[in-house]
């Protein structure tokens, strides 16, 4: 994988420029030599960003191997790379962890991220969790899939409807701290209306 110089401008730390100079676990080799257990991929290339994941499952359910490529900023990478350290270190992350994890999990590890940039590190956190649900489905445990009847909201980026109901109540008040969080709208544009209304529902509903 080659990769550019960056302009530190944004303000990025130490670890985030040596994981974007030097990412870890980006597959090297043809995906289909690669015996994934799970695999999950979010974005699309013609909105600009796109990750993939692969995974490799131990049968005590530990992520014990992670692979990733993806068309993404600086801040996707650099995210990115530490997730997959983050879920492969001391033997593997158990499954249940790693659905638990965080994209705020992943900034502590890098030090931050720029406020204009922190929405770079949802990417790889939606493509692992499609790679484990892909895992479940593979493996003939659909029932551990946690969709919840979610409606897709955001076609390119995958923010579906319950997506926007969690921020909410995590405290996001504006569209533009949304798009910030999610990537939501940022793709070809056309479900930020509808992503706008039920930023308001939703905001009505829990807070009047």
């Amino acid at each position: 994988m080659e990769v550019l110089q960056l302009d530190n401008n944004f303000g990025y730390s130490d670890t985030v420029m040596d994981h974007f100079t030097n990412p870890r676990n980006v597959l090297s080799i043809k995906e289909e030599k690669y015996e994934a257990n799970g695999i999950g991929m979010v974005g699309n290339p013609t909105c600009g960003d796109m990750m993939k994941i692969w995974i490799k499952v131990t049968d005590d359910e530990k992520i014990s191997d992670m692979k990733w490529k993806t068309f993404g900023c600086a801040s996707a990478i650099g995210s990115t790379s530490m997730m997959s350290v983050m879920v492969t270190e001391n033997g593997g992350m158990k499954i249940d962890d790693a659905l638990s994890l965080k994209p705020d999990d992943i900034m502590d590890r890098l030090g931050g991220l720029p406020s204009i940039k922190i929405h770079c590190s949802v990417l790889g956190d939606k493509a692992l969790r499609a790679a484990i649900h892909d895992y479940f489905a593979k493996s003939g445990q659909e029932d551990r899939i946690n969709i919840q009847k979610a409606t897709l909201v955001c076609e390119c980026l995958n923010v579906t409807d319950l997506e926007i109901e969690e921020e909410v109540l995590e405290g996001v008040t504006d569209f533009e701290k949304l798009q910030e969080r999610t990537k939501i709208g940022t793709g070809c544009g056309k479900c930020k209306p509808r992503a706008m209304e039920l930023l308001e529902q939703y905001r009505a509903k829990y807070f009047g």
